[in-house]
């Protein structure tokens, strides 16, 4: 597992938290936020350190939580 600089970290939270506000109530929970986290790990381990990178990966696992769940 790569380091990451208290920067990044706080940018990670940030996006996770703003990623969770976007998430249907539904589908809400703990395991969604650790999914998303898990999203937001591995685009920054792969080079993302945008905020709209970072964002964009966690989005696209809420289409993937919302899809499984439909």
């Amino acid at each position: 597992m790569p380091g990451f600089s208290p920067e990044l970290v706080a940018l990670m939270r940030t996006v996770l938290e703003d990623a969770m506000s976007r998430v249907p109530s539904s589908i809400s929970n703990a395991t969604t936020k650790v999914l998303l986290a898990e999203s937001i790990l591995k685009a920054a381990s792969k080079g993302q350190t945008s905020y709209n990178g970072l964002l964009v990966a966690a989005m696209d696992q809420i289409q993937a939580i919302v899809s499984t769940l439909s």
